[in-house]
C-alpha cells in the first residue's frame, strides 16, 4: 500500500512515520508465561484493572479512526489475552468499518477453536498465535498453567479453516527451557502454509527477570534450522517489517526471526502502542505513557486528540534496542501484559 500524505507528513525525530497501531484491550490473561506474566508477580492476589478503567469499545474504535487519519494502516489487537474480553467480535466489527485499516489479532490460542469463525465473520483479516513448543512438558513450563499443545493446534486449524490465513505462529525462545523445540517447530509447520516466527527473548518490563545469557540468538536459531532444512534469506515485504524472512528452497514455505536483541530494527520502527488503560507508548520498552483515556473522557474533539498524538509522535526519539545496556535493561519499563507486546 502506498504511503498517504498524512503518513509522510507525520514523522518522528528519526524520520519514521506512524503506520502500525497495537491496542491492548485487556491486561488479563489465562496463561502465566514466564517471559510475560510470571506467577511470582502475577499470582493470587494480583489486582488487574477494573472494567471501568479499560477503554470501552467505542473509545478504542474512536482512537483507531483518529490514528488512521494520521497514517496508520494496520491495527493489531493484543492483551493480556484479547479473547478473554467479552464480546470481542463486536469490537472487531466496529474496527472493520474503518476504511483502509488492516485488522489483525495476537492470541495464545486457548479460546481460538471456538471463536475463529466468529472473528472472521466480524471482519478480522489475519491472526497470530503464540506457541512456544510442541512438547507438552516444555509448553507447560513456558505457559505455567499446564495448557495442552493440542488445543492450541486445534485453534490454529480452526483459524485456517475460517480463512484467517496465513496463520502466523510466534515462538519466544528462552535458553534452558525451549531451544530444543526450535527445529521440531520448523519441521512441523514446514509445508503447511503457516509462518513460524522465532523471537529472541526480550527484556520487556521488569517482571520476567531477563538476562542476556537466556537469549538464544537469531543466528543460532537460523543455524539450527538450516542444518536440517534447505533455507535462504528473503527480502522484507515492506519497510519496518520486524521479522527477518527465510524461505525453504524446497518450496516448503517460510519462517521469520525477530531479533530485537542482537539485530535491532529501531531505525525502521513505525509502531505506536495503546495499553489496556488508554496510555499511548511510542516504544515497547518505554517506562512512561501518554494518557489518551483522559482526553477521550474529558470532551476533547477528534481534532484535539489527533493534534496531541501528532505532537507526541513528532517528538519521538526512541531506539531502546540500539542502546540496550546493563543500565537500560534494568530501567523501569511497562509490563508486556499491559502494553501488549
Amino acid at each position: 500500500m502506498n504511503e498517504t500524505s498524512s503518513s509522510l507528513s507525520l514523522l518522528d525525530t528519526l524520520g519514521r512515520p506512524v503506520r502500525d497501531l497495537r491496542i491492548s484491550i485487556t491486561d488479563r490473561c489465562n496463561f502465566r508465561c514466564v517471559y510475560c506474566m510470571p506467577k511470582e508477580v502475577f499470582g493470587p492476589g494480583y489486582q488487574f484493572l477494573k472494567l471501568k478503567n479499560l477503554l470501552t469499545y467505542d473509545e478504542i474504535t474512536r482512537l483507531a479512526g483518529i490514528f488512521a487519519g494520521l497514517g496508520v494502516r494496520k491495527a493489531r489487537l493484543t492483551g493480556g489475552e484479547p479473547l478473554v474480553r467479552h464480546h470481542i467480535e463486536r469490537l472487531i466489527q466496529m474496527l472493520s468499518d474503518i476504511p483502509g485499516l488492516d485488522l489483525c489479532l495476537t492470541t495464545n490460542g486457548s479460546l481460538l477453536e471456538k471463536k475463529a469463525q466468529a472473528l472472521k465473520d466480524a471482519g478480522l483479516q489475519r491472526i497470530t498465535v503464540s506457541l512456544d513448543s510442541l512438547n507438552d512438558t516444555v509448553f507447560s513450563a513456558m505457559n505455567d498453567v499446564s495448557f495442552p499443545v493440542a488445543q492450541v493446534l486445534a485453534g490454529i486449524d480452526a483459524a485456517a479453516a475460517a480463512g484467517l490465513e496465513p496463520v502466523k505462529i510466534n515462538m519466544v525462545v528462552k535458553r534452558g527451557i525451549n531451544e530444543d523445540s526450535v527445529l521440531p517447530m520448523a519441521q512441523f509447520f514446514h509445508g503447511t502454509g503457516h509462518i513460524v516466527r522465532f523471537i529472541e527473548y526480550m527484556d520487556v518490563g521488569n517482571a520476567n527477570g531477563w538476562c542476556l545469557d537466556d537469549v538464544v540468538t537469531a543466528a543460532e536459531i537460523v543455524g539450527m534450522i538450516g542444518a536440517a532444512l534447505p533455507i535462504e534469506p528473503v527480502a522484507a515485504n515492506y519497510r519496518g517489517e520486524v521479522a527477518r524472512r527465510w524461505q525453504y528452497t524446497d518450496g516448503g514455505g517460510e519462517f521469520g526471526v525477530i531479533a530485537s536483541v542482537t539485530q535491532p530494527f529501531c531505525g525502521t520502527c513505525t509502531r505506536a502502542r495503546i495499553d489496556s488503560e488508554g496510555k499511548l507508548y511510542t516504544c515497547l520498552f518505554a517506562s512512561q505513557g501518554h494518557d489518551l483515556r483522559d482526553l477521550l473522557r474529558s470532551g476533547a474533539s477528534d481534532g484535539d486528540i489527533s493534534n496531541e498524538i501528532a505532537g507526541i509522535w513528532r517528538a519521538r526519539a526512541d531506539r531502546y534496542s540500539e542502546i540496550r545496556s546493563s543500565q537500560t535493561s534494568k530501567a523501569p519499563k511497562v509490563e508486556m501484559s499491559h502494553i501488549g507486546g
